[in-house]
């Protein structure tokens, strides 16, 4: 079964249009690695400030090889002016044990 790894952004209102922004304009490295399988960018609707940014993968090794990769550098590297868009982030980690989808 895949992984899944989720990032939790704590985004203040004033700054989730520029975090929006920044996901739309990234470099898009994620998507030419080996074993990646997914990506979405969550928005939160009420009651939260936070964004979940989802990564599936083939496995756990995969996802691992992307976060120590020169591609995940790259893609992360980006200053902004502004200053970040998240005040806070947290890593979540998952192992899909069941998955159904309609085809």
């Amino acid at each position: 079964m895949s992984f899944v790894a989720i990032n939790a952004l704590e985004v203040p209102d004033g700054r989730r249009e520029a975090l929006e922004e920044r996901f739309a304009a990234r470099a898009g490295e994620v998507e030419q690695m080996e074993g990646f399988e997914a990506f979405e960018l969550l928005r939160p609707l009420e009651g939260s400030d936070r964004y979940l940014v989802y990564t599936r993968w083939a496995s756990e090794a995969h996802f691992r090889a992307w976060t120590e990769s020169e591609q995940f550098s790259r893609g992360h590297a980006r200053h902004h002016a502004d200053g970040p868009a998240a005040q806070h982030s947290e890593l979540w980690t998952f192992e899909v044990a069941q998955h159904h989808a309609v085809s």
